[in-house]
Parts: C-alpha cells; sequence; structure tokens
C-alpha cells in the first residue's frame, strides 16, 4: 500500500532508539523527510543514518532543546511525539509512597511536559499544512501498572492527544494516540532497563523473566510487541490513507486490554 508519504516532512521525538527509531526507519522507507530529535544521534547499525534523516541532538525536556528543534524542522507534515519513558527512581520504587515529588515532577516533564513544548512550537507549521500528530502513550494510561506516576503522566498525554483534536480538528489538524502493550525494545531486553528491574524484584533471570511476561501480562497472542509494528501502525495513523481518523487511542499491546 502507498501510504501517500513521499516528500511529507516528518517530525520523530525519541528518535534514536526503541519504538522512535522504528518510526524513523518505517517513514524513510516511504520516502518522507525525517527530521530525528533525540539527546543522543549517534548512528548506531541502521541508525540515524539514512539521508533521507535529519539527526536533531536535542534535549526536549527543556525550552532550549525545543527551540532547536523547531528551528531545524520548520513546517511539518506530521509529528511524532515519541519520547517518554519510566525514571530510574520510578522503577525502584516499592509502590506510590516510595515517588517523592522529585520524581513526580521528572516523570511529568519527560512524559507530558515535553510534548506540549513540541506541540506548542510546531503547531502553527502544523496547521499551515493541515498536518497530523501522532503521540505515543502506553497502555498504562488505561490500566494500573506500575509504577504509578508513569501510567498517569500517559494518561494525561492521551487526553491531551483528544483534546488537540477537538480544539483545531476545524482547521486541518488530525491528532492521534498509539498506545503500545510490553514491546521488544531495550527496556525490556536490557538487563539494566524496566524488565531488569523487575527480573532482579522478583529474583529471577531475566530470560526467565521474559519468558513468562505473556502469561502474567495476558498477552493474546502470546508474545512482545516488535517496535517495527508500532511503527507500522503510526506510520498509517499519520498517512492520508487513514485521513479521517482522529481523537482515537489504539492500542498496540497484543490483546493485553480486555475491556471494551
Amino acid at each position: 500500500m502507498d501510504l501517500q508519504l513521499k516528500d511529507k516532512t516528518v517530525v520523530v521525538t525519541g528518535a534514536s532508539k526503541g519504538i522512535g527509531l522504528a518510526v524513523v526507519r518505517a517513514f524513510a522507507a516511504e520516502g518522507a523527510r525525517v527530521v530525528a530529535a533525540a539527546r543522543t544521534v549517534g548512528a548506531g547499525p541502521g541508525g540515524l543514518s539514512d539521508p533521507d534523516v535529519v539527526a536533531v541532538q536535542a534535549d526536549l525536556t527543556t525550552p532550549e532543546g525545543v527551540c532547536a528543534l523547531a528551528e531545524r524542522a520548520g513546517d511539518v507534515d506530521v509529528l511524532v511525539n515519541n519520547l517518554g519513558g519510566v525514571l530510574d527512581a520510578s522503577m525502584r520504587a516499592g509502590g506510590f509512597l516510595d515517588i517523592d515529588d522529585e520524581t513526580w515532577l521528572g516523570t511529568f516533564q519527560l512524559n507530558l511536559f515535553a510534548t506540549v513544548r513540541v506541540t506548542r512550537a510546531l503547531l502553527p507549521g502544523l496547521l499551515r499544512r493541515r498536518g497530523v500528530v501522532v503521540n505515543v502513550s502506553s497502555i498504562g494510561a488505561r490500566a494500573a501498572f506500575k509504577p504509578i506516576d508513569y501510567g498517569t503522566a500517559k494518561a494525561a498525554l492521551t487526553n491531551l492527544t483528544k483534546g488537540l483534536a477537538e480544539e483545531f480538528g476545524g482547521q486541518g489538524l488530525r491528532a492521534l494516540t498509539v498506545s503500545p502493550g510490553p514491546t521488544r525494545t531495550r527496556n525490556w531486553d536490557d538487563p539494566d532497563g524496566y524488565a531488569g528491574e523487575l527480573a532482579r524484584a522478583a529474583g529471577v533471570e531475566l530470560d526467565e523473566f521474559l519468558a513468562g511476561v505473556p502469561g502474567r501480562m495476558g498477552i493474546t497472542t502470546g508474545r512482545l510487541t516488535e517496535p517495527e509494528e508500532t511503527a507500522a501502525l503510526v506510520a498509517f495513523l499519520a498517512s492520508p490513507v487513514s485521513g479521517n481518523l482522529t481523537g482515537a487511542d489504539y492500542l498496540a499491546d497484543g490483546g493485553v486490554i480486555k475491556t471494551v
């Protein structure tokens, strides 16, 4: 299927690894000009070295980093806000009472406020081009998974997306959310990542822990999602092919969320 993305300008945040890097590759493969923003933009194997990818090194949790990205990107057709993650302090927390104000603020800076700033900076150009915003949220926005600060921030992000769709839909903007479940990224494969922390807490090796994840989390398909699968969904939703879709949240979780 031709997604009609050739020569479109696409900004992807959190673009150097995992889902973000897969999204960059998906748009570049469709012939888009991709502006890939991350704090670290070194070209790893198959990384941000594609001739159709402009790598921008910027800390988007700061106003200065957002300004640098906006100046480099100019007017864009698609914004994919993928930046986010679980803070180390949140991973180590035993529960709600172990998460202090500083950690809550850091979680919201990374998972919500950075997206607010980037979207606000690029919105005038997006409106001129009748563009699309795709925010990468999480199934943690819909269910009470730990850590609580991360899920709460992602729930706010999902609500933000709906608000953008409603306020600016009449001006041609579309806004959608993609909510991944457990995905085979560094957070799950790296012993120092989120899954590694959970495995240590459970007193088992990471491989053993990962083997049991589908059963414990009720993943209907029996496996973790691959980043490329979520990236394909993002590219489809951002494309003119899905031109009348807006304001909705699309799960990419292998069936974890069971409610209608």
